[in-house]
């Protein structure tokens, strides 16, 4: 067994590594510059390991130690000055 996913909270457990990867669904990006300013606001969340954001399909990939309380995620995304809507 080498990843599981939750289909009811868009997270997957990953074997491997022992991390948790959730991809959440943001408003509002429109190019590189908004992936960096979203990535740079959720790596800076206690135990995130890995930030993807891709403004094109507005997935962020997040990959922490353990599962983020969605609600400090939604904060993180705010401050960037964009929207979470949701996990995928």
């Amino acid at each position: 067994m080498t990843d599981q996913k939750n289909s009811d909270s868009g997270t997957t457990a990953d074997a491997r590594s022992g991390g948790v990867t959730t991809v959440y669904k943001v408003t509002g990006m429109t190019c590189g510059h908004c992936e960096g300013a979203v990535s740079q606001e959720v790596s800076a969340l206690d135990g995130v390991a890995s930030v993807k954001a891709d403004a094109k399909t507005g997935e962020v990939t997040v990959t922490s130690a353990d599962p983020l309380d969605e609600e400090t995620v939604r904060a993180a995304v705010d401050e960037a000055g964009y929207e979470l809507v949701g996990t995928v």
